[in-house]
């Protein structure tokens, strides 16, 4: 190509000399903390207590593993986790769905009014005690309800939806179909949401990574440990040592019941890292083309 071509001068090959060493020590930076923490994972518990891991695992051994699946609570949080992030990633997808259809139809009467409220919302908010006394009154506190009705619609994803329908779903498709004696609930149905896949994809993938990394609300609305996700059960064990290690088998003198205690930390972090990562390459092809989209100005 005749762009390879073209002689560079010294101050370009300069910038692009420096350019790549910053990323490059941005990359390894961002990569170095995750390497470490998966071979940490793989690695003896007497090597983490000595400190010999560094960059890759160090007498490699699934202990780490055997202990997070042999741990009650980690299940429970796991569970947990996994029925607020399904739940709370559907209810928010239908909601997000049926806020953004009316307000991208030009017909809508009090559409600015609506759309000058969301915005509003966006940047006010009653704050953290009349969220609480709210979800008090509403009988939700100390419920699963409380992490998921609260955050049952997300205005910036509805606003990000209804640019989506504006400028990806050509009006002529709603003309034709009311020709043909298509309702709004059909055509919404069985037109628009089959024609919206990135859109849709891009804010479940929000959704569910919001609603499995959730912990603040946990902490303020769950007593019950039964109740909580997986995200508090990692705090207990990195922030308050709180690992019953009389649950986990075959655990005995101090020394292994400590390094154990380190080891599960690690492979904790991992386990919890997995599913949003194993999900994300299915959605990634529409993650792209739904953000540039979406984010359009409409």
């Amino acid at each position: 190509m005749l762009g390879n071509n073209i002689p560079q001068s010294l101050s370009d090959k300069t910038f692009l000399t420096v350019n790549y060493a910053i990323l490059t020590l941005f990359a390894l930076s961002v990569l170095y903390p995750l390497i470490y923490v998966i071979s940490a994972s793989f690695s003896s518990t007497e090597a983490i207590m000595q400190g010999r891991v560094w960059l890759l695992p160090v007498n490699p051994t699934l202990d780490g593993y055997k202990a997070v699946f042999e741990y009650r609570y980690i299940w429970i949080g796991f569970s947990n986790s996994l029925f607020y992030a399904v739940l709370g990633t559907a209810l928010n997808v239908v909601m997000t769905i049926l806020a953004a259809y009316p307000l991208s139809r030009p017909n809508l009467d009090g559409k600015r009014f609506f759309m000058l409220l969301l915005v509003f919302a966006t940047m006010f908010s009653g704050g953290l005690i009349p969220s609480y006394m709210l979800v008090k009154d509403l009988s939700m506190l100390g419920t699963r309800w409380a992490l998921i009705i609260p955050a049952a619609l997300s205005i910036w994803n509805a606003i990000m939806m209804r640019t989506y329908f504006k400028t990806s779903i050509p009006g002529e498709l709603l003309e034709a179909a009311q020709i043909d004696g298509c309702s709004d609930s059909k055509y919404l149905t069985r037109i628009v949401i089959p024609l919206s896949g990135p859109i849709i994809a891009v804010v479940a993938l929000f959704c569910a990574v919001g609603f499995w990394n959730q912990y603040f609300a946990a902490v303020i609305y769950l007593n019950d440990k039964d109740m909580f996700p997986l995200q508090l059960i990692l705090r207990d064990i990195l922030i308050q040592n709180e690992v019953d290690l009389s649950m986990l088998s075959n655990v005995g003198e101090v020394d292994k019941r400590n390094g154990l205690r380190e080891l599960l930390k690690y492979s904790l972090i991992v386990v919890a890292s997995a599913p949003v990562l194993i999900v994300y390459p299915f959605v990634q092809k529409h993650f792209v083309k739904g953000i540039m989209i979406g984010s359009l100005k409409g």
